[in-house]
């Protein structure tokens, strides 16, 4: 039996822009994808003897609510894997969720990746790099982005990664108001909206590099995050947390992924803790459910 210990690491849509619907009815995006210092933890151990399957426990704070072995994300990846690889093995999969479900956080996706990663290692060769991202772009299409988590403008379905280069460490507060939302509502109340409005009109994309730094101007036009309207919309707490967090100081806010995650940015670490502190935000939540905050700083690589 082989063991494996792994971080999943979350992440922020610094910015997204729809750029596209495709006739089969998947959503084309453009968005800078940026690994954050915040993981869930997974322990893989291997038995190439063992009977085969996979078999999941789910510990931590977020767990509650996450899909069991035969839904999960990583299970559903070990799977595949397992079977692409014409390997039999049991695969134990132990998953300390540390970032938050239904948030655009990317966990779920961050910790299949993960598990594609701890298998290849384990059957080195048993895979091409092609196959395997492959199989992580028909799990999700944040997927393939985790296979080498560092920042990167990520465009398509998913399938399109180019690094960006010499982009610096943000101090970020990243809030979620205690909703969870699913990502085919969010963009189904996008299509309803803004897509019934634009058609196939020719839309913003991304810039190319992060260009003149800290100046809020330059952030603001960034973070714009074309779902966060039928978001907000779904989930009206996101547009208040992010009013709180410009009054605590932020130089910019933006929306990760389809929501329903929140993220201010700060000049450094402890004027974010200061920020994380004054606003209290557990304390207020939403509709009655709890509000989770958390300082993180985005990092180059976190695989």
């Amino acid at each position: 039996m082989r063991t494996f210990e792994l971080l999943a690491p979350a992440k922020i849509n610094l910015g997204l822009r729809v750029t596209g619907v495709r006739e089969d009815g998947y959503h084309l995006l453009d968005s800078w994808f940026v690994p954050l210092d915040l993981a869930d933890a997974l322990r893989l151990r291997v038995d190439p003897e063992g009977d085969a399957g996979v078999s999941l426990e789910l510990t931590g704070r977020h767990s509650q609510g996450i899909p069991n072995a035969t839904e999960n994300l990583a299970a559903r990846a070990a799977s595949r894997f397992l079977a692409a690889a014409g390997q039999r093995a049991h695969v134990e999969i132990g998953l300390e969720k540390r970032i938050p479900a239904g948030a655009g956080l990317g966990g779920g996706s961050s910790d299949a990746a993960a598990v594609l990663r701890g298998l290849a290692g384990c059957f080195p060769g048993a895979l091409s790099r092609a196959e395997l991202s492959g199989i992580a772009l028909g799990l999700g299409a944040d997927v393939p982005f985790f296979l080498d988590p560092r920042p990167a403008r990520v465009r398509g379905i998913g399938e399109a990664i180019d690094p960006l280069v010499d982009l610096p460490e943000l101090a970020l507060v990243v809030v979620t108001p205690g909703i969870s939302l699913a990502t085919a509502d969010v963009y189904a109340e996008w299509d309803a909206v803004e897509g019934a409005l634009t058609g196939n009109a020719p839309r913003p994309t991304m810039p190319t590099a992060f260009g003149t730094g800290f100046d809020s101007g330059a952030l603001e036009k960034l973070t714009q995050n074309d779902l966060e309207p039928a978001a907000s919309r779904l989930c009206p707490a996101i547009t208040s947390l992010q009013s709180e967090l410009r009054s605590l100081g932020a130089l910019s806010v933006g929306m990760s992924g389809s929501g329903s995650a929140v993220f201010g940015i700060f000049p450094d670490l402890p004027v974010a803790e200061i920020a994380k502190e004054a606003g209290r935000f557990e304390m207020k939540g939403a509709a009655g459910f709890e509000a989770w905050s958390e300082v993180v700083r985005t990092v180059s690589s976190a695989a």
